[in-house]
């Protein structure tokens, strides 16, 4: 049995509204126990007390952590940390055997450049530790962190850290997912492809799992669908924009000057070996829902357009005319702007009677500043969802988006 003590969770310093909702989630999904000893929005790392193999489960699907040491002892100053060192029980345990294992000690500044040559003077000052194991850079079999925290203000580093970290690495994040997904390397992408790394915070905010049928009603070129699937769900998508779900659309890429007659979202999973996790994906529209009554979904996560980047439309004519009988076969119906507004009641409705009780609704929501284009709790509130968290995303001084997550309580 995994024995309990306290970890440091450093995360990556990006989207930083997005990680605790992100960590939270993991640990709700996988049903884990901890102790929460240290978290704030604004800081770089969490504290919590838990055991190895679940610290484990939770760096396996994380995206946004960097890194986990097990804390072996932390402090405001050097000397302090020094002195916890020297009494703290994770260090007389790993010294009673510490010939046996090689080791690397690594100095990891945050907030602040370390020239190489004071990094090796730290790790010199830790050689009371008396660690007997060879040293071995390249593949150790114990890897410690010495860890220096100097603030998240670039123009207020000060002259000492705040806080110092020592302690025992165990895992790192699933940072390598973010590359592998790599929207400069997939078959398929449009104007508005969802970056990876956001469609897999949605994917584990959503608390998707193996096995769940996951949908995007405003599907695109299928980012949500890519990130859903890598995490084991079956996946559906339906879209409004017939030539873009077709391949026919103008490419996005600079310089091509026509799309391959197989850039669809089913290439995108087949390139990624997600093939079978495909359901299908169909032209429709979101204000006219297609689907039986009794169908429910795991999780509903979706982009959907704002009428900036991309229209936002639905069929409907301004005119009020019949369509003779011998032209319904080939006709292709007009469409009408889509109010923003419309879409995230139509969206919340919809998620009301075809989403699973305790399933999540995630979906965009545009910010302008200062004035809101759109009232925002009205984007939020239904009688049958409660608000998981609301994260932002800063593009400028006047613009943002917000990230919602609702999780459905109740039904209609």
């Amino acid at each position: 049995m995994c024995k309990t003590a306290k970890y440091l969770i450093w995360f990556a310093h990006e989207h930083v509204e997005f990680r605790l909702p992100e960590l939270e989630s993991v640990i709700s999904l996988e049903s884990l126990s901890v102790n929460w000893l240290y978290k704030s929005t604004d800081s770089p790392y969490v504290i919590l007390e838990s055991n190895e193999c679940d610290i484990r489960r939770i760096a396996e699907r994380s995206v946004m952590i960097k890194y986990i040491v097990e804390l072996w002892a932390f402090s405001n100053t050097e000397e302090q940390l020094y002195e916890q060192l020297r009494v703290c029980k994770h260090c007389q345990q790993f010294q009673s055997n510490s010939e046996r294992y090689s080791f690397k000690i690594v100095v990891d500044s945050f907030g602040k450049k370390m020239p190489f040559d004071e990094q090796i003077k730290k790790i010199e000052r830790l050689s009371f530790l008396n660690f007997k194991g060879v040293i071995d850079l390249k593949n150790p079999d114990n890897l410690f962190y010495l860890i220096e925290y100097n603030g998240i203000d670039p123009n207020n580093i000060p002259e000492k850290p705040y806080a110092l970290f020592f302690g025992r690495w165990i895992a790192d994040g699933q940072r390598k997912i973010i590359q592998d997904l790599n929207l400069k390397k997939r078959k398929f992408i449009s104007n508005t492809s969802l970056d990876p790394k956001l469609s897999l915070i949605m994917a584990n905010i959503a608390k998707i799992k193996e096995g769940d049928l996951v949908l995007d009603p405003f599907v695109g070129s299928g980012s949500v669908l890519v990130a859903a699937a890598k995490f084991g769900a079956f996946v559906f998508g339906t879209d409004i924009d017939y030539l873009l779900m077709y391949g026919r659309s103008r490419p996005s890429r600079c310089g091509v000057s026509k799309r391959e007659p197989d850039e669809t979202i089913f290439s995108n999973l087949q390139q990624y070996s997600l093939e079978s996790k495909y359901l299908d994906v169909i032209v429709a529209d979101a204000s006219l829902p297609l689907w039986r009554q009794n169908i429910k979904f795991d999780a509903i996560v979706t982009d959907p357009p704002y009428g900036i980047r991309e229209a936002s439309a639905k069929i409907g004519s301004e005119r009020n005319y019949k369509i003779p009988p011998e032209l319904c076969e080939g006709h292709i119906p007009a469409k009408i702007r889509y109010n923003f507004m419309d879409i995230i009641k139509d969206l919340l409705e919809f998620s009301a009677s075809h989403l699973k009780l305790g399933g999540r609704l995630l979906y965009w929501v545009p910010v302008t500043k200062p004035v809101p284009t759109y009232d925002i709790d009205s984007c939020i509130t239904h009688p049958c969802f409660k608000l998981i968290s609301k994260s932002e995303q800063i593009f400028g001084k006047h613009y943002s988006r917000l990230l919602i997550c609702v999780e459905k309580f109740k039904e209609l």
